[in-house]
């Protein structure tokens, strides 16, 4: 549309609202006030999704995937416990597809947020070990998270040895995940 310089008319301009409208987080509320007949594009609801190529999924998991490790207060002797998760959220339009990462993986949930929002999550730690880090050595993540995928191997090789039972074990991991995600300096 931009190509065609359609976005010089103001109907343009709209259409090009009205898909924005549409995806992510929708309109700002500045763009609400200035378009306030804005009317979303529907987007289609795609039925019985399969994934047919662990590259695509590699790729999706690159874009939309999240590793995250949890330190939490719990009764464990060392006052604190640690969960590692590895997580794609996703428009709740997309819940089928992320039911079937459950079937792709073989682990893994589906949570449906309030609101419009769906997890997929996996936070067994034998599932990640025994399925989830195995496919992406296999298929590996690309990009930053890539570097989180990596953190997140440290991690994993710390709680396999027991080390997160012990402060300086514990406080490795701690450092390792104030390096991830949204915290990268790189």
């Amino acid at each position: 549309m931009i190509n065609r310089k359609e976005h010089l008319t103001i109907e343009g301009l709209r259409k090009i609202v009205n898909l924005k409208a549409s995806i992510n987080s929708g309109l700002s509320d500045g763009l609400k006030k200035a378009f306030p007949d804005t009317v979303p594009v529907q987007r289609p609801l795609v039925k019985d999704q399969i994934i047919k190529d662990p590259h695509w999924l590699a790729g999706f998991a690159s874009g939309e995937g999240s590793f995250y490790i949890k330190i939490f207060k719990s009764k464990a002797k060392l006052g604190e416990s640690v969960i590692l998760t590895f997580q794609i959220t996703q428009h709740i339009r997309d819940e089928e597809l992320l039911r079937s990462l459950v079937k792709y993986l073989d682990c893994g949930k589906v949570y449906i947020r309030p609101g419009q929002a769906v997890d997929f999550k996996i936070t067994q730690f034998e599932e990640l070990t025994d399925k989830v880090i195995p496919f992406f050595q296999k298929y590996p993540i690309v990009g930053v998270k890539a570097l989180d995928f990596a953190d997140f191997l440290v991690a994993t090789e710390l709680i396999k040895n027991k080390a997160h039972l012990t402060f300086e074990g514990l406080e490795k991991i701690r450092l390792i995940k104030f390096g991830m995600n949204t915290k990268r300096e790189n």
